[in-house]
């Protein structure tokens, strides 16, 4: 994808993941204020969910139904996480508030949300640049993307019927791959 993000006309080459890449790596902050790279959460189907701040509505009830729909998720052997460019503190008072049963991570340096291209260079207008587009990205245990969703509304909430489906086809394959 190539965007331009200023007045100036000023162009960049963004990259992007689709379903058969190998999920680039990336090291973000997790609860503990510790680095979590993202190659240590193989091993089981992982469900990627970025999502752009911590304490909108629309990123609150997005969250709420993972966490909701957790149980199956966790039947089907899948690992949950959710990233946001938010700093850890207030990640963990987010989590701690909703309640939430599985990590939200801190890619406040973007490594993750550039390297997966789903930077939103002008949310809110243009006054908070570098913010997360909604976006769930399904990857195999053994590192590669078997779905992707990516939003360029930020209030529109992702199909989790297909985010479950993409994760039980990942468990039966890998269940088969063993």
């Amino acid at each position: 994808m190539v965007e331009a993000f200023d007045s100036h006309l000023e162009v960049r080459v963004v990259p992007e993941v689709h379903v058969g890449d190998r999920m680039p790596e990336a090291t973000l902050v997790g609860p503990d204020r510790q680095p979590v790279r993202l190659s240590s959460l193989l091993g089981q189907p992982l469900v990627l969910a970025f999502f752009p701040a911590a304490f909108t509505p629309t990123c609150t009830r997005e969250m709420c139904a993972l966490r909701d729909g957790l149980e199956r998720l966790n039947h089907l052997r899948a690992r949950v996480v959710g990233i946001s460019v938010d700093l850890p503190f207030s990640l963990k008072a987010f989590s701690d508030q909703l309640g939430l049963n599985f990590p939200l991570l801190s890619d406040y340096g973007r490594e993750a949300i550039r390297s997966f291209g789903v930077e939103d260079p002008r949310p809110f207008a243009g006054l908070f640049p570098g913010l997360s587009r909604r976006a769930v990205f399904v990857v195999d245990p053994q590192g590669t993307v078997v779905y992707r969703w990516v939003s360029e509304d930020p209030k529109v909430e992702p199909p989790y019927e297909d985010v479950e489906r993409a994760v039980a086809s990942a468990a039966q394959a890998s269940r088969g791959v063993r």
